[in-house]
């Protein structure tokens, strides 16, 4: 009998592409260049399943080929916006993520931002790389205490939570969140979380907030101009979520201006591209979408795949089918 043809947009860990290889007859991307929308199109006309990542915009152009052999698709990463998931349904396509394993890197992530934003640490990083450092004084590059703080959450799913976890048991932080989908009463006291009805009812009364909602759709530029205003002129914000959730141009004059005080991104509108602005900003930390970024992790999220992968062609339900 033979194996399924699955084709694999991008590297991923040697671990899962080697599992692959005995599992499937599969085409790795050895190079690890991006595919280009044609090449994505051919994928989905000559393989059974095609892995693509959040770098690839699988959109209805891609996916409205003729000849389609495709019947799977299996996304690494929990976020799924970069794929039209009514042109999938429209053509009976299954479309997979991986949920849960990348929960506490994200979330680590999230809090390096808060820290590293709070305390200044990527700005003095700098200053003594530079060797502009004179020496300590009583003065000199106070920070934000995070500690005891109040902390606002944007989306109270897996990740916020986890975060939630970091913060309030690790830094006797105050828990605010909105979410149109709470948790359970028992995980919201677990966290002695507030509940806020709005997104402005959160802003307006914490000192770090923190994105962990999905991006596309009505997230686009959830965090705009009128939303910022409505932040405290000391507060940071910081989004491991989707890059288009947040307005950066409007991110950009709330930070000239002194709207807010700093910024800490993992993610932009536009990847790979930044706004040019931000890049010479010293109150915002800019990080390459390292949210999930261990090799425990991303082995983790290269297996599930495989576990969806496998349930798919076994003829059972896959544990993480969004479609």
């Amino acid at each position: 009998m033979s194996k399924p043809k699955v084709i694999v947009t991008r590297r991923w860990p040697e671990a899962v592409e080697n599992h692959m290889k005995e599992l499937f007859d599969v085409q790795l991307n050895e190079n690890d260049v991006p595919m280009n929308a044609d090449q994505l199109r051919e994928a989905f006309q000559t393989a059974d399943a095609v892995c693509p990542t959040v770098s690839d915009k699988i959109d209805v152009e891609v996916i409205n080929v003729d000849n389609m052999k495709a019947k799977v698709i299996g996304n690494f990463g929990v976020g799924f916006n970069h794929i039209d998931l009514d042109a999938a349904k429209a053509k009976n396509l299954v479309v997979t993520n991986t949920p849960e394993v990348l929960t506490d890197c994200t979330a680590d992530t999230a809090m390096t931002l808060m820290l590293m934003t709070a305390r200044r640490a990527g700005e003095g990083e700098r200053h003594v790389r530079n060797k502009e450092w004179t020496g300590w004084r009583p003065t000199h590059m106070m920070g934000t205490k995070v500690t005891g703080k109040k902390l606002g959450l944007i989306g109270f799913g897996r990740i916020a939570q986890a975060m939630a976890h970091k913060s309030h048991f690790g830094f006797g932080m105050k828990i605010y969140f909105y979410d149109p989908f709470p948790p359970s009463e028992e995980v919201i006291n677990k966290y002695g979380a507030i509940q806020c009805d709005t997104v402005e009812e959160v802003l307006g009364q914490v000192d770090f907030v923190t994105l962990h909602c999905p991006g596309g759709g009505s997230n686009t530029n959830l965090i705009n101009a009128e939303r910022l205003a409505v932040m405290k002129d000391s507060a940071i914000l910081i989004n491991t979520a989707r890059g288009d959730v947040v307005d950066e141009p409007a991110l950009v004059e709330a930070l000239k201006n002194g709207v807010i005080k700093a910024a800490g991104l993992d993610v932009f509108a536009k990847e790979p591209q930044v706004t040019e602005e931000l890049l010479t900003m010293d109150n915002v930390v800019l990080l390459p979408h390292l949210g999930s970024a261990t090799l425990d992790t991303r082995i983790a999220m290269g297996m599930r795949v495989v576990e969806n992968l496998n349930a798919f062609f076994a003829g059972e339900p896959p544990r993480d089918r969004v479609v």
